[in-house]
């Protein structure tokens, strides 16, 4: 999310079953703990049990021996899509196009922390409150 101050960045973790982003991180960098910390919200909201699949792009944060690590600890296998295939990674791009449309393109900000509370309030209020899909017929991911 570009700003006058500079780029901030968003890493998701989304539930294929409900739509829902349930992890999540903010930072003005692109190193390994940006996915780490959406991580750790995921297992901390969700508490999972059993097998988890994590599918990511070729980013080197998801190939970073940090995030393989942290799983691996909590269960997660990890998969990835080819290079140069956005259709592996379909739902997250969908996802990310949505963001873009609705909250990015709509408004200039001048400061990282106004970056930071417009995602937070698209999230956790909008995207994951309000937002119908088709996929999990109409409703919204908290329904």
């Amino acid at each position: 999310m570009p700003t006058w101050a500079g780029f901030l960045y968003l890493a998701v973790v989304l539930d294929v079953w409900s739509r829902k982003v349930v992890g999540w991180s903010m930072q003005t960098h692109l190193r390994s703990e940006i996915v780490l910390e959406a991580l750790e919200m995921a297992v901390a909201r969700r508490r999972p049990s059993g097998e988890l699949i994590d599918h990511s792009d070729q980013g080197s944060q998801y190939r970073s021996v940090a995030f393989g690590k942290r799983c691996r600890e909590v269960g997660v296998r990890l998969s990835m899509g080819s290079v140069g295939d956005c259709y592996d990674n379909a739902m997250c791009e969908s996802y990310f196009a949505t963001l873009e449309g609705e909250l990015v393109n709509r408004q200039t900000l001048r400061r990282v922390e106004e970056a930071r509370m417009a995602n937070f309030e698209y999230i956790e209020g909008g995207y994951n409150g309000q937002r119908r899909h088709s996929g999990i017929a109409y409703q919204s991911p908290m329904e």
